[in-house]
């Protein structure tokens, strides 16, 4: 790494079960105060936010980060693109968003990213890692017209609060595979947030993505996959939610992540948050704390 290079590492409360689809929702969900000192005790520096009001609001929150030498790092935030009846609603949503961002403030110049992403559709969900085989699935010319819209309107919103936003493919949603990404960076101004465990599984390849769109990408989610299970549910026509369910996430260097290639990619050419992710559903007797403890060791044995 060289000396100008700023690169910080965070985890995220989806690594201990804690995320949209499980807070509130279903039991066994860890508190945010367990996860924030979870994440502090591993060794990371930040954090990701969670679903909204996870980890308290205002001063709550940032008394919350700073006993525990928490920065934070980003928070992910779904919107309809292409619906712009629904965008206005959507923004004001935002905009409470970058309400906690606010308050929750920066450390060591580095602010926390707005990580925007498609808030996908049933047709999608029901056909998790298949688009890139098949791209009917995929937006027509008008969706993408009003898909680019849509995102450059709430990137504004993010610009005129003080805050460069990225944004997030996912399995699952209508932004998944390589091709669809590719358009997202031909269309839009907004920076990518490159996660590798969803490019696995929508079909990428992360070492050849972080060269090739190396000037685009403004935020990191490092997470190792089994493409062996998405392939499994492709073949099965299981919905989205089977990849949580079969654990396709795993530790660092378990699955099929060249991580030392990314790592070393890094090194060269990347400057931000590297948030450590490991999608998982809650499990009160599971390894989440373990495997986030592994995990940050697996990353300082590296150099990180």
């Amino acid at each position: 790494m060289t000396e100008t290079q700023k690169i910080a590492i965070a985890n995220a409360p989806v690594s201990y079960g804690a995320f949209e689809l499980t807070v509130g929702m279903v039991p066994g969900v860890p508190d945010g105060d367990t996860v924030l000192d979870e994440v502090a005790s591993a060794g990371y520096s930040g954090i990701d936010l969670g679903p909204l009001g996870y980890f308290g609001y205002g001063e709550d929150l940032a008394s919350s980060l700073a006993r525990r030498e928490l920065a934070l790092s980003g928070g992910f935030f779904e919107l309809p693109f292409t619906d712009h009846s629904r965008m206005p609603a959507a923004l004001r949503q935002l905009g409470s968003l970058l309400d906690v961002f606010d308050a929750a403030g920066s450390k060591n110049g580095m602010k926390p990213k707005p990580t925007l992403a498609d808030i996908g559709s049933d047709r999608r969900r029901a056909r998790p890692g298949q688009a890139a085989t098949d791209r009917s699935l995929g937006f027509d010319d008008e969706s993408w017209r009003r898909f680019a819209e849509g995102v450059e309107m709430a990137a504004g919103c993010c610009r005129e609060r003080g805050y460069e936003p990225t944004f997030h493919h996912e399995t699952g949603t209508n932004i998944e595979a390589p091709w669809e990404i590719e358009k997202v960076l031909e269309l839009t101004s907004i920076g990518l947030c490159l996660d590798t465990g969803h490019l696995l599984l929508g079909g990428g390849e992360p070492v050849r993505a972080m060269r090739e769109w190396r000037e685009r990408i403004n935020h990191l989610h490092l997470k190792d996959a089994r493409r062996s299970v998405v392939e499994e549910i492709v073949r099965e026509a299981a919905p989205v939610d089977e990849i949580w369910r079969r654990q396709a996430f795993c530790r660092l260097g378990a699955g099929d992540l060249d991580v030392d290639a990314v790592l070393e990619l890094i090194r060269r050419s990347y400057s931000g948050w590297i948030v450590v992710e490991q999608d998982v559903l809650p499990d009160p007797h599971g390894t989440a704390a373990a495997d986030q403890r592994a995990n940050r060791e697996y990353l300082t044995a590296r150099g990180f």
